[in-house]
């Protein structure tokens, strides 16, 4: 095989055991003359509809059906899951959606599926009543929190003679939502991204601090699709309590002046800067040495009074000598949140802000969705309620078109 092959942008192809599963031929071919390589890996039901020699004779491709159908590859779902840029399964029957929710991964198909950083796309295809069925939207609800695209069916005449929804998509709509991914997959190759997220901590003693909520959902997020879509990307990150993203260099901070230090030392190097991160603006002005304790540290009346001072404003001090960097900051806000980040944009010399709703508490801190806008000094776009995954998507393909 050729190093071109080899490097050639490639989508994997899961097809199920669907009657619709004969129109992965024609996704296979879709996909094909739009440039991609395509390889196929079916279920052993999946293969009961379509003979895997129409799929070798399409894609020139060996198809993949057994876990251990390969003697050159012995870890065969980790060598596809690495080959593949994309992986969309089309046509996905319930039981393969029910399978990937529940993280079962009992042959080559969901084992893949399982092991692949690549985005996973699924198609569904099914009776209109298994479409409806409680399991199965709890099932498709759970993907797409994880940022599973689920491709969503038609309705219409289905091929037990039912009419309704469960009808798998146009090939043309999978086929396109493929090639969008597959666009996306290399598309920051080349740049350098500093991303900030989580809280900082200001301490008073040594077992109290001042922080906030934050979770660091977002920029870690963010962090993570960047690197997936082949950016260089350090994290600076305040205390949280996730594991690292894949191939990000973390730098884990306390205090906001911890984070500007580290941050400083990367904005230098890079041609983007993402500030997710809820700095906290203020601090003490003096750390106890000692805990303190009621009746020693506190006044007659039980109050204790603490001087707090202000803490460096990390994305004003360096978007100020940002040069040509794409400078990104986050408005957390309560009321007015639009006028807020409009005023931001301008004190924080940023091209875009990020500002949201914290009031509610099902899109603020902590929250795995959010509903946001993006403001810049041409445009105030708002989202619908999305998942920080998606947010990550949306704000990286600003990036993306900011450098071309």
């Amino acid at each position: 095989m050729s190093d071109e092959k080899i490097h050639q942008p490639t989508i994997l192809v899961g097809v199920t055991g669907c009657i619709a599963a004969y129109k992965s031929c024609e996704l296979v071919r879709a996909l094909q003359n739009a440039g991609a390589r395509v390889k196929v890996v079916m279920t052993e039901h999946g293969a009961e509809f379509v003979t895997p020699v129409t799929f070798k004779a399409l894609t020139r491709e060996p198809v993949a059906l057994e876990l251990f159908d390969d003697p050159n590859a012995p870890i065969h779902h980790i060598s596809l899951a690495r080959e593949a840029d994309v992986f969309v399964i089309a046509p996905a029957t319930a039981n393969v959606i029910n399978k990937l929710a529940a993280g079962v991964a009992d042959d080559l198909l969901t084992t893949t599926a399982l092991a692949t950083a690549a985005p996973l796309l699924v198609a569904p295809a099914m009776n209109n009543h298994m479409w409806r069925d409680q399991t199965v939207q709890e099932s498709l609800k759970t993907l797409r929190q994880r940022g599973v695209m689920v491709i969503e069916p038609e309705s219409g005449y289905l091929a037990c003679g039912d009419v309704g929804e469960g009808r798998l998509a146009a090939i043309e709509q999978i086929a396109q939502a493929a090639l969008a991914e597959l666009k996306r997959a290399r598309d920051l190759a080349g740049q350098r991204i500093l991303i900030t997220a989580g809280p900082t901590r200001e301490p008073l003693d040594p077992v109290r601090f001042i922080s906030s909520p934050s979770s660091g959902l977002t920029g870690y997020a963010i962090a993570e699709e960047a690197a997936r879509r082949g950016a260089e990307v350090t994290l600076v990150s305040g205390p949280v309590s996730l594991p690292d993203p894949f191939d990000v260099a973390v730098v884990r901070v306390q205090t906001a002046q911890e984070m500007f230090e580290a941050a400083k030392d990367y904005f230098s190097q890079s041609t983007a800067a993402i500030f997710t991160a809820a700095v906290a603006d203020f601090r003490p002005q003096a750390t106890a040495d000692q805990k303190l304790k009621k009746g020693i540290d506190t006044s007659a009346d039980g109050s204790l009074a603490i001087t707090m001072v202000p803490n460096i404003d990390i994305l004003a001090t360096l978007a100020a000598q940002k040069g040509s960097r794409f400078v990104v900051g986050f408005a957390a806000e309560t009321q007015d949140v639009v006028a807020a980040g409009q005023g931001k944009l301008v004190t924080k010399n940023a091209d875009l802000i990020i500002a949201n709703d914290v009031s509610d508490p099902t899109r603020g801190f902590g929250s795995k969705h959010n509903q946001v806008w993006f403001i810049s000094a041409d445009a105030v776009e708002q989202t619908k309620i999305i998942t920080k995954k998606e947010l990550a998507r949306l704000l990286l393909d600003k990036v993306v078109a900011r450098f071309c």
